[in-house]
């Protein structure tokens, strides 16, 4: 079975509860199709109210989570996709993803044997990881003879992650971009950002979710109001002229990530 993705999700961290499951609703019914969870975000519950109470076919939907550092060891990893998947009342998730490598705990090919076994099982349809280096995908096809479907990154103008998506075509793997918009940085109020969003009547979050389309990633934006949501849906279907593309790309900074989230070093729990 291929793995399709549309080319926009929607981002579900912190939309928890009620509210949460309010947001979810509202983006299923505007036309979001990829809904993207974690057990970590301690959302997956009202990730699946929201999908029963939206009434959109189940085999319309992509629906993906993340499998948490702490259950990198195999037996713990297969019991977390049966109590993920209890707690979004599915029967199966159709897309799950190691969250972090956490190479210094070197668990990361047991977790990802894991997941082969819980897609055999039909458990999960298809497998991924997230924020995963070169080195960590050649050591899983090297010891596993798989490699995963997805791996969701850091991925926006200031942290463009050029080696990382070409990387990605030459093996085959589709790219996710993790807050796609450069949460809580000034990406949205840069100059260039702001220019080449007025040059091409859009707003600067649609000129950069446009970027993430001409790139090849497929961008995963949050957003509450349905306004906003129908705004980031829309916005792939934009296309930048390729003088566009490379400023944007050419904002990069060697120090552009959001936060201390290094693959090499970061131990998730």
């Amino acid at each position: 079975m291929s793995l399709a993705l549309p080319p926009v999700g929607f981002g579900t961290y912190r939309l928890n509860g009620l509210s949460g499951v309010d947001a979810v609703i509202s983006a299923l019914r505007v036309g979001y199709r990829l809904l993207d969870s974690a057990m970590n975000y301690e959302n997956e519950g009202a990730v699946g109210a929201a999908v029963r109470a939206a009434g959109v076919p189940r085999d319309e939907l992509v629906l993906s989570s993340k499998l948490p550092g702490r259950y990198h060891r195999h037996d713990d990893a297969v019991t977390a996709v049966h109590e993920s998947l209890y707690r979004a009342g599915l029967d199966h998730w159709d897309l799950y993803l190691i969250h972090w490598p956490n190479p210094s705990h070197d668990l990361y090919v047991e977790a990802w044997q894991a997941l082969i076994d819980a897609q055999r099982r039909g458990l999960v349809f298809h497998i991924g990881v997230c924020n995963f280096l070169p080195e960590h995908l050649d050591r899983l096809e090297r010891e596993t003879g798989v490699l995963p479907a997805v791996n969701q990154i850091e991925l926006h103008p200031y942290f463009p992650q050029v080696e990382a998506l070409a990387d990605h075509r030459r093996r085959g793997i589709v790219t996710q971009a993790w807050s796609p918009l450069g949460r809580k940085s000034d990406l949205l109020t840069n100059p260039v950002v702001v220019e080449v969003a007025e040059q091409h009547d859009l707003t600067p979050a649609e000129a950069v979710l446009a970027w993430h389309a001409a790139i090849g990633a497929v961008p995963l934006p949050k957003a509450s109001s349905e306004e906003r949501q129908r705004q980031n849906l829309a916005a792939v279907e934009h296309v930048l002229d390729p003088a566009a593309v490379d400023r944007l790309t050419a904002l990069g900074r060697p120090d552009g990530r959001l936060f201390d989230g290094d693959p090499a070093t970061r131990v998730e729990d």
